[in-house]
């Protein structure tokens, strides 16, 4: 496989507070199979303050998942032995640890099914380091959102609180991803106001409208075959065609 990293340097960005105490306290596991990319990877997350470890496959990832305690994730979809994808799928049954997927430009297939598994975000080959740091700066701050306290939504069965970021369904506790909640959470608190998907990536992602918002869909998508009785004929979460989404109480 050949090394896909943009050429070129950048300086990191000055830092406030609250993200270098992000940093401070955060390991990102660097999972490739490319030795350069994660030697220039680590390199410059180590330059912006987090601590990192690293791995050249999917066995060996796991092996280090179950002994440490990472803060992300920062996952190659295409490993030696376990792929990517299988790792991925393997986090998100045990937990809700942050995963940036590294994938192959064109390989929109990798990047929908990813998405789907449970990952937070996606990078596409061939990138610059100082956008997967930004990428991680990013995802790490939105797995923590600081959220009113003790304040909770309640709509016909539909119970959502934000200070225990727990939702339930007719009495039942959902299980929900940090970015799935923050997605519900954000349009709950905006109700019937409809939302363009490129007003969600900003709102809700932190990114600019250029980047791919087929990430809004997906999630939306997982949203609803969670908290709707029929997910075809959704009750909160409805598309607005040709606008976006909305969440109707």
């Amino acid at each position: 496989m050949s090394t896909l990293l943009e050429s070129g340097t950048a300086q990191a960005a000055p830092l406030i507070p609250e993200e270098a105490s992000i940093k401070a306290m955060t390991t990102v596991l660097v999972v490739d199979d490319e030795p350069i990319v994660r030697e220039v990877v680590v390199a410059y997350l180590k330059r912006e303050g987090y601590r990192t470890l690293e791995a050249g496959d999917g066995d060996s990832a796991r092996e280090l998942l179950e002994r440490e305690e990472p803060g992300l994730v920062v996952l190659d979809v295409m490993l030696p032995g376990t792929d990517g994808l299988e790792l991925c799928r393997w986090i998100r049954a045990r937990s809700e640890l942050p995963v940036i997927l590294l994938t192959a430009r064109g390989e929109e297939a990798d990047r929908i099914v990813g998405l789907e598994l449970g990952a937070d975000d996606y990078v596409t080959k061939p990138f610059s380091p100082r956008e997967l740091a930004a990428r991680v700066r990013t995802v790490l701050r939105r797995s923590t959102p600081e959220l009113p306290k003790a304040e909770q939504l309640s709509f016909d069965g539909l119970s959502i609180d934000a200070r225990t970021r727990e939702v339930v369904k007719d009495g039942e506790p959902l299980r929900l991803t940090a970015k799935e909640f923050d997605l519900l959470w954000f349009l709950a608190r905006h109700p019937r106001q409809v939302f363009s998907r490129d007003q969600l990536m900003d709102r809700v992602w932190g990114y600019e409208a250029a980047l791919d918002t087929g990430t809004v869909t997906v999630h939306v998508r997982r949203l609803r075959e969670k908290i709707e009785g029929d997910p075809s004929h959704p009750r909160f979460l409805e598309t607005v065609w040709g606008v976006g989404y909305r969440f109707a109480p």
